[in-house]
Order: structure tokens, then C-alpha cells, then sequence
């Protein structure tokens, strides 16, 4: 998502409404890789069509950040379905754990469900649609998830739909105390340094991966403060790599080079 590219199609899309509920859902393809957008060139996701179950997208992989520290998670958690990339690694990558997608626009999740090969609903897969802020304020949910990915953005792409110090502090509340919540942010924008202000409020800690696509930063917020250990993250980031191919190694160097 947030990748700025022509569309392929040749005829214009017209402007998407304004509510995320009612905007046109569109395709796309190119070499191999089918994308999803929102009426617009907007990349909102994608998937390689002969590896359906794979984050294709650099921001997507790095979402997935939260796994070096959290090895065995339970219970994960997506805001914001897109083509379901996320979802469907977490899935399949994690078969102890309980995989809960949250998306409000229903064209969406029947998208991904006839061209994105997102599995159906079971004893641990949970795809709602609902307001992504009425499931982090669900008392029900607090204190219940590992890992908490969160990718909401609408057609216009100018930064993410929730980004207030309160609905951060709903999705920390959602976190048990060693969760990890991953935001996909857009550093080119405005919306950005908003969002890290209301996330280090609610958070004991906020680092954020480097740049990557066209203004994707993904930031790593914790519940508690955890060490950043280089050398004990690139062992973690080894096994990373052996087990899944995820490019762990180089989440490591960004964070060093955060610091």
C-alpha cells in the first residue's frame, strides 16, 4: 500500500468517494503480480500470483518485524485487510495461532476471497468487518494479542484513517505486555510526525524501520521497553531467515541505523 504507480488499466478511474466503506474496489496486473487499489493508481496491496501466501511488498515483509521478538506468538491481529498478505502469512506461518483480520469495507474481504486467495473463516482464522476502532475498544480484546499489524489507509492515501493518541492507546490496551504493535506509516507526509508523537505517547517505546517503496516507513511500538541488542537480534534475525526467507537480516541494520 501507499506505492504510487500508473495503472494499468487504460480508461481513468473517476474520484473514489469519501467514505473507506463505499470505495470502488479495482485490479491490476503486471508481470505476474496482481495488485489491488481503491479507484485510484494507489497501490493498496498485492500478491504474486504464483506465490499467493507470500508479503510480495518490502513494507509488508517489514510488518513483520515483530518476529524478532516474538518467536512463538498466539494470537496476531491485522486493522486494515488489503489484498490479505499479511493475514495469509500469519496464517500459514504461525498454525498455533489465532489470526484475526479487521476490515470495514466488505468488497474488500469479498475480493480476497475470490481473487487474492484469502482462506475462508475457521477454529483460527477471523475475518471481521468492522470499524477497525470499535474492535481496539473492545474491552473483550485487551490484554489478548502478541502482535498487532496495522495498515489503514483509504483511497486518498494521505496517511493513515486512525492516528490519534487515543486510538493508539486502544490498540497498546489490546496488547498483552510483551505485544508488539507494527504501523504502516507514509514518511513523505505530514501525517507522519503525528503519528509517531501519538504513538510514543501511548507506547513505552516507538523505533521505526527505514524507508522503503515510495514513502513506506513501518514503526515498532512496544508495550514495554526491550532492549535493541544487535547482536542478539542478528542471531534472532538468522533464524528468521532460515525458517521463512523473510529478509530479517537487513530490519536488523535499519534498527542499528536508527539508533
Amino acid at each position: 500500500m501507499l506505492i504510487k504507480r500508473k495503472s494499468i488499466e487504460k480508461e481513468e478511474s473517476s474520484r473514489p468517494a469519501r467514505k473507506v466503506k463505499y470505495a470502488p474496489v479495482t485490479l491490476s496486473e503486471q508481470d505476474g503480480v496482481r495488485y489491488l487499489h481503491f479507484g485510484t493508481e494507489w497501490v493498496q496491496g498485492a500478491m504474486r500470483i504464483r506465490k499467493p501466501d507470500w508479503p510480495e511488498l518490502e513494507y509488508a515483509q517489514q510488518m513483520m518485524s515483530w518476529m524478532l521478538w516474538q518467536e512463538q506468538p498466539r494470537a496476531i491481529a491485522q486493522l486494515g485487510l488489503g489484498t490479505g498478505a499479511l493475514t495469509k502469512y500469519c496464517y500459514k506461518q504461525f498454525p498455533d495461532a489465532q489470526v484475526t483480520a479487521v476490515e470495514l469495507n466488505p468488497s474488500v474481504i469479498a475480493i480476497c476471497a475470490s481473487m487474492f486467495k484469502l482462506p475462508p473463516n475457521d477454529a483460527r482464522l477471523a475475518v471481521l468487518e468492522m470499524d477497525a476502532l470499535d474492535f481496539v475498544h473492545d474491552e473483550q480484546r485487551h490484554g489478548t494479542l502478541d502482535a498487532l499489524q496495522v495498515d489503514l489507509y483509504d483511497a486518498t492515501a494521505k496517511g493513515p484513517v486512525l492516528d490519534t493518541a487515543e486510538f493508539y492507546q486502544a490498540c497498546g490496551a489490546c496488547l498483552n505486555e510483551d505485544g508488539i504493535m507494527t504501523v504502516n506509516l507514509f514518511g513523505d507526509h505530514p501525517s507522519y510526525a503525528r503519528n509517531l508523537k501519538a504513538m510514543k505517547f501511548a507506547f513505552a517505546q516507538v523505533v521505526c524501520l527505514p524507508q522503503v517503496h515510495d514513502g513506506n516507513v513501518v514503526a515498532i511500538a512496544f508495550k514495554r521497553a526491550r532492549p535493541i541488542d544487535p547482536t542478539a537480534l542478528a542471531e534472532r534475525a538468522a533464524q528468521i531467515v532460515a525458517a521463512t526467507k523473510l529478509p530479517a537480516k537487513s530490519w536488523v541494520k535499519g534498527l542499528a541505523a536508527a539508533k
